[in-house]
């Protein structure tokens, strides 16, 4: 029979979502019921352990700690606490990406719906406004009535409802959040309005949640370029003294000279060599560029949430719900980049301008006369709008027979803009230390003295540099589905089996990508004299001043860099875009359409057909006069893909069965030991399913292009997972817990590269396949304590702290030019850290709540640099860590204000090559944020 008191539906999905025995919601019905006004820190990570206890699956959750009160300024900062999830990629004023124990291919789902962006299998949790969310329940392991994607685990986001409240409610709730490097303060937004109603027909109620946030966020980086072998005073025939030795060359008799994309890159011992027209020369190692980038912007997310729950019935209930959230971002990355390989001007003494590590081959600090430099200005503007309908019902057919069903329409669409202009310049002279501590890069022009009127080592100097390519794109990706969903529980009396679930889901889901490219150099045919000599722009900056962005106080003094440099206005050129792009087809004869002809090409669109059912059973016995439960059961799945592209179109089929099991044992009242095996899948994203190739001309002088397509043939992803955990709840806001877990892959998508030429050009095309197997192992430590009865001051004092350790490998294929297959590497799996760990210091005394977080984990390989010129192969991230704190008081009982603050000791989150000491790669400086705020509830 459902309940209409307070927080009835959602304990009721709650517990159907985590398939607690029947006996199990008997015993936690009126518990939970009790405890729905969750306040507070501790209150809310106890809300987390019913949770987590209650579960057969092995489930982290974290509750909101007051209404529109969650945690963090994002749910992925929040997540990072929880044992076994480590959060990457933080810039553009956030962290953006959540894996769980290592993995990143992470199903989210919101009130348990599969929600995507665009053409895209998911949505970026960092758009979903944390103030919407009541709580986040993450599954690390897998029942039969879950969605069958995601090898790393789900993530489920419940949204406030309106008979989650007693009556009529209303928050509202305002924060102003200041980033440090952009000196900006942004606002952050919301508001939930609620309420429930007694009629004649029924009780109804409505709910409406919105909220508004907005970031302006500035990221900045210096980073040396890649690892090259360069010729030393005593270089081979035809070549110069410390000139660059490219893998491929046409001076060389044998093609590659060596092999880019290596595991381990070249060696680097002193007097190492290479063979160059068959003879033995020795190499020195050194990079052949320097760069750094002032990425700024502003975002915006507006979100809304419509609730309506309608019970005519103690033994019905129907729902409508409408979700949408947008996402507007407009960034700006001002580049500057030189490359540091000239070999044609080093002076008298070419060995006096270099130094190098100790025990190596490698360039440490070295001057080259004469380098190439360019300026980029980058606008990117992005406009994501989603919408989510929802509805549906449930009912109590008899007293053990249930049924729930729900019917969804989802459709998101995401635009995309790319305008940036490039300048040039040969200048004097650059200093250039790829390591002056710490892995912080160093580098400055040299001013020339023989040219008085002219500061060379004036970066900001707009007269120095002229106008070079421009590069106009866009994208649209499209996405919608349909889905139908109906779930039943029936109860049964008695005996082993104690209750049987089934249920259908059938998903029809469209996606669809569109682009266009258009880019031109300075340099084209003259539309005067067609068949004349290509003419080309000579315009500098200060023949444009409206044109000119110059940064200032770049890396806040982390380095001795070029603190600003001059560049074209992003901002300027997008909003002045016919007018440029009529002066370079009008002035350097490009071919160059104006934006009434701006129409994007459809690269591919896809229909995709899911079709999955399950049946699974709870049941329960005793061993030991103790009790043993749990749940076994079984998905299939069906899905049928259909992809029409620009050249063809293609249809594959494939089909399942997932089977699960869940075994949970008392051995006390209090200490539960889990086992949980299961199979999951993952689908690869459609953009890779794509083979249209894009070809994309040398834009850093290697000697040749690069291509990228995709492989319609890819087979999913498939992993076994196995889980064991030991669980002691020793009070009811404190616990103890331990998990040994183990993952084994089959087909990692992975990147095969090959050279082909393409309208006589050489490009490295690199395409996927299922081309690598992987293992992942490791263990989850937590624990969260409240001590009772602590003297004085001292009384309301908690810690809550978790650890992982992982063990990963995957298989990664080795091919030579042609893309044969030539061996095999063993690496760890991308994104994995050995170990990560987090505390956080908790203290709630009367009106006073505080909560000191620190999270640390450690180096760990990012992504492979682009083979064609990677040596080594691997970019490894650096151990990062941050530390947050978030204060609130409660001025009423109304009236709460806060204040938080994150990444308080303004780290440097950094990347290398293989070897930290002597391959350091980029270093990267992101905001700390303040901010207060206040929220007055009635």
């Amino acid at each position: 029979m459902f309940k209409r008191s307070v927080l009835s539906t959602s304990i009721a999905v709650a517990i159907a979502v985590s398939a607690q025995s029947v006996l199990a919601q008997e015993e936690a019905d009126d518990s939970m019921i009790e405890e729905v006004v969750v306040t507070g820190i501790r209150a809310s990570l106890t809300k987390g352990l019913d949770i987590k206890r209650n579960a057969y699956q092995i489930v982290d959750a974290i509750v909101a700690e007051d209404i529109g009160k969650f945690p963090d300024n994002n749910v992925v900062e929040a997540l990072q606490r929880v044992s076994g999830i480590q959060v990457t990629d933080r810039g553009a004023g956030e962290v953006s990406k959540v894996a769980i124990r290592g993995l990143d291919d992470v199903t989210t789902t919101i009130n348990g719906r599969n929600i995507f962006t665009a053409s895209g299998l998911s949505v970026a949790l960092q758009d979903i406004p944390a103030s919407l969310l009541g709580r986040v329940d993450v599954y690390k392991t897998r029942s039969a009535d879950l969605i069958e994607t995601g090898i790393a685990g789900q993530i489920d986001i419940h949204t406030q409802r309106p008979f989650d409240f007693d009556g009529s409610k209303v928050v509202i709730a305002a924060r102003g959040i200041y980033q440090e490097q952009s000196d900006e303060v942004d606002p952050n937004i919301s508001a939930l309005f609620s309420n429930r109603w007694e009629t004649g027909a029924g009780e109804f109620g409505a709910l409406l949640n919105i909220s508004y946030a907005e970031t302006n966020y500035r990221d900045q980086s210096v980073t040396a370029g890649a690892m090259m072998p360069f010729a030393t005073d005593n270089p081979p025939a035809g070549w110069a003294p410390y000139e660059i030795i490219r893998s491929t060359d046409g001076r060389a008799t044998e093609d590659p000279i060596w092999q880019p994309g290596l595991e381990a890159g070249l060696p680097f011992a002193p007097g190492s060599t290479l063979e160059v027209n068959g003879e033995e020369v020795e190499y020195l190692l050194s990079r052949d560029a320097i760069f750094a980038s002032d990425f700024t912007g502003k975002r915006e997310r507006p979100a809304a949430n419509i609730s309506l729950q309608f019970a005519p019935s103690e033994t019905s209930e129907y729902m409508f719900e409408a979700f949408y959230n947008g996402y507007r971002d407009e960034s700006f990355n001002s580049l500057l980049f030189s490359f540091v390989d000239w070999w044609g001007n080093l002076g008298d003494d070419p060995s006096s301008t270099l130094s190098l590590y100790d025990g190596t081959n490698i360039i440490k600090e070295r001057t080259i006369g004469a380098p190439y430099n360019f300026t980029s200005g980058d606008l990117r503007t992005g406009e994501t709008d989603s919408y989510v309908y929802a509805l549906g019902g449930k009912w109590d057919i008899t007293n053990n027979f249930e049924l729930e069903s729900e019917l969804v329409y989802q459709t998101s669409e995401y635009n995309e803009t790319f305008f940036a202009m490039r300048t040039e310049r040969v200048t004097h002279e650059i200093d250039v230390d790829f390591n002056s501590g710490g892995g912080v890069p160093a580098f400055g022009f040299n001013d020339n003295p023989a040219t008085a009127d002219i500061d060379e080592s004036n970066a900001a100097d707009p007269s120095q540099w002229t106008i070079n390519q421009l590069y106009d794109n866009g994208n649209k990706r499209d996405g919608d589905a349909i889905t139908f969903t109906i779930d039943g529980d029936y109860g049964i009396d008695g005996g082993f089996v104690k209750n049987v679930s089934f249920g259908l889901r059938y998903d029809d889901r469209q996606a669809s990508e569109a682009q266009r490219i258009q880019d031109t150099d300075r340099c084209g045919i003259n539309p005067e004299d067609p068949t004349g000599p290509e003419i080309c722009l000579t315009t500098t900056f200060q023949d444009l001043p409206g044109l000119v962005h110059i940064n200032s106080a770049f890396f806040d003094g982390e380095s001795d860099v070029p603190t600003s440099w001059a560049v074209a206005d992003g901002h300027y050129i997008r909003s002045n875009a016919d007018a440029i792009r009529r002066m370079y087809n009008e002035e350097a004869g490009a071919n160059l359409a104006l934006s009434d002809q701006l129409n994007v090409v459809e690269n591919f669109n896809v229909d995709e057909l899911t079709t999955a059912v399950y049946l699974q059973a709870d049941f329960e016995t005793e061993i030991a006069g103790r009790v043993l439960d749990g749940q076994f059961g079984v998905r299939y799945v069906s899905i049928d893909t259909d992809v029409a592209f620009t050249t063809g179109s293609v249809s594959t089929s494939v089909s399942k069965a997932l089977p699960s099991l869940m075994v949970r044992y008392g051995i006390t009242e209090d200490l539960i030991a889990r086992f949980s095996y299961g199979e999951t899948l993952r689908r690869a994203a459609f953009f890779q399913l794509n083979p249209t190739i894009n070809y994309v001309e040398d834009v850093t002088n290697i000697g040749y292009g690069t291509a990228t397509g995709g492989n319609p043939n890819l087979d999913p992803t498939e992993s076994k997972n196995y889980d064991v955990s030991l669980e002691w709840y020793f009070s009811d806001s404190s616990s103890i817990y331990g998990t040994l877990f183990r993952r084994e892959v089959e087909g990692f998508v992975v990147d095969f590269a090959r050279r082909v030429t393409y309208e006589d050009y050489d490009y490295i095309l690199t395409q996927p396949d299922n081309a690598s197997n992987g293992e992942l192992e490791g263990l989850e430590l937590g624990v969260v304590y409240f001590p009772d009865n602590l003297p004085g001051i001292l009384d309301g004092f908690g810690i809550q702290a978790s650890y992982t350790a992982l063990d990963s490998t995957q298989d990664i294929p080795i091919t030579d030019d042609e893309g044969n297959l030539v061996g095999t590497d063993t690496t760890p799996l991308f994104g994995v850290s050995d170990s990560s760990y987090s505390v956080v210091l908790a203290y709630e005394r009367d009106k006073f709540d505080a909560r000191l977080s620190y999270v640390w984990r450690d180096d760990f390989l990012n992504n492979y640099e682009a083979r064609q010129f990677a040596n080594p192969l691997g970019i490894y991230r650096k151990a990062e860590e941050s530390m947050d704190l978030q204060v609130s008081y409660d001025v009423t009982d109304n009236l709460v204000v806060t204040f938080d603050a994150t990444n308080l000791t303004n780290e440097l989150y950094q990347s290398y090559y293989e070897y930290p000491t002597t391959h350091n790669f980029g270093s990267s400086l992101y905001s700390r944020t303040f901010a207060v705020g206040a929220r007055y509830s009635f």
